[in-house]
């Protein structure tokens, strides 16, 4: 806490603290290069946690309420105070405890449903109830922090801001203890595409969200799953025909947000299982193809019966299924012969030797961030293709130290996208064999589309 006071100004930094004298004093501290500090004391006010955990009955309860919020008084200007298990307490007793630390100087009372335990209706009451009972609330801020254990945990939350509370406790991506929090992205947009029944702004950048999730995800290895709402990698995916078909029309026929809105990449009609003759015919001609009828409803039958066997069809599967050609299974146009990395400095080098078909060899230097960065920069100045890296995935495909690895790569060749692979007990060679499969798949599919385009320009002159 202490770090990020110094790294930022003009923000409220909150410490935490029980209800305790060293507690609040060691949350004092780390707060002292903050320019709006906070201290934020908590205690768990439920029958149970008061019998179980802490051991305590009613009265002391309170009194350590009011000795910690006056104690923290004394060395800031901003208390919070947290009702822990709040959802699952007695409600008049509830409402002494928020009364007790008003009057002992606290600034915000924020009414926690720690477990996840409540539904909507539960926290909306609540929040009604306080803000009757205790008449001083509502000259200070009421706040919500909701858990996610039933799923509820942003519905539970903006119940509570419609009851009238002020301030909403959450996180980027939901990420917290158990299930999670109640997360921030979700709330924000809500909020913003909901105004008519909601009213109320929270000055995020929503632009910034995306961004904020994917830096998230780097620093912790928690990525949010592929349907997570507004930052999910299929939040702003359209796969069922019907779906695309309105999104070619209309964009607002079945997305509610632009993915600009919140700094997400571009919408993606998926192609696949569901997937409807509109978009079919829509992706064919990014891919420079104007198909008639006939030709439509042949690679529409070819998309069905291989949607049965995975789970997305790329570019390379359609070219395929077009063309009437096989793209796994693609003559080595390419080979990698040998590969060698110098690492472990600022940048890395690599050396590449390549033998085309004709047995002709080639080598290439290359220098990139990391071994197979440089790898990939080598070989691409061997191949007469713009090659874009869309996602790169290793798996240990045996077990043990001499694990042979398995390198999965999509990449962009051309406009087009492709997937190659690679596997051997080196990831860096497996990474180039990746890159090498998916080179050769653009020229087999280079080779088909010739085929095709000297084939149609025969039927016009006939």
């Amino acid at each position: 806490i202490a770090r990020i006071c110094r790294a930022l100004n003009g923000t409220t930094i909150a410490s935490l603290a029980r209800c305790s004298t060293r507690d609040v004093q060691a949350a004092a501290s780390s707060l002292e290069a903050s320019s709006d500090p906070r201290i934020h004391v908590f205690i768990a006010t439920s029958e149970l946690h008061l019998r179980n955990k802490l051991f305590i009955g009613r009265e002391e309860c309170l009194e350590r309420v009011a000795h910690a919020v006056t104690f923290a008084r004394t060395l800031v200007d901003d208390v919070e105070f947290s009702a822990e298990d709040a959802t699952r307490s007695d409600v008049d007793f509830l409402c002494r405890v928020v009364d007790v630390a008003l009057k002992a100087g606290a600034t915000t009372i924020n009414v926690p449903d720690t477990v996840g335990y409540a539904l909507p209706g539960d926290m909306s009451r609540l929040i009604s109830t306080l803000l009757e009972r205790v008449p001083d609330l509502r000259d200070h801020t009421l706040s919500v922090h909701c858990h996610d254990d039933l799923g509820l945990a942003v519905a539970n939350s903006l119940a509570g801001v419609d009851a009238g509370a002020r301030q909403v406790e959450c996180t980027v991506n939901g990420i917290g203890e158990r299930a999670g929090n109640a997360a921030l992205e979700e709330i924000v947009m809500a909020l913003r595409v909901r105004p008519d029944e909601q009213g109320h702004e929270t000055g995020v950048r929503a632009e910034r969200l995306y961004r904020a999730s994917r830096t998230l995800s780097y620093l912790t290895g928690i990525h949010p799953q592929p349907n997570k709402a507004i930052v999910g990698k299929n939040a702003f995916a359209h796969e069922a025909g019907i779906h695309q078909h309105g999104m070619l029309a209309d964009p607002s026929t079945y997305e509610i947000m632009t993915p600009e809105m919140v700094g997400a990449p571009a919408t993606q009609l998926v192609i696949g299982k569901h997937s409807g003759r509109h978009g079919l015919e829509s992706r064919y001609k990014e891919l420079g193809y104007a198909l008639v009828a006939d030709e439509l409803d042949r690679v529409a039958r070819g998309v069905k019966a291989l949607a049965e066997r995975k789970k997305v069809i790329l570019d390379e599967d359609l070219l395929s299924i077009l063309h009437r050609g096989v793209l796994e299974d693609v003559r080595e146009v390419h080979q990698l012969d040998s590969l060698s990395v110098k690492c472990g400095g600022v940048v890395s080098e690599a050396r590449v030797a390549v033998t085309t078909e004709g047995g002709i060899p080639r080598t290439a230097r290359g220098t990139g961030d990391g071994p197979i960065a440089a790898v990939f920069s080598a070989l691409e100045a061997l191949m007469d293709f713009t090659i874009v890296l869309e996602d790169l995935q290793i798996r240990a495909v045996t077990p043990g130290q001499d694990a042979v690895g398995e390198v999965t790569i999509r990449a962009r060749v051309d406009g087009q996208t492709f997937t190659g692979r690679g596997g051997a007990t080196d990831v860096v060679l497996a990474s180039g064999q990746a890159f090498v499969h998916v080179v050769n798949k653009a020229e087999q599919a280079r080779v088909l589309e010739e085929r095709h385009f000297a084939h149609t320009a025969d039927s016009w002159a006939v």
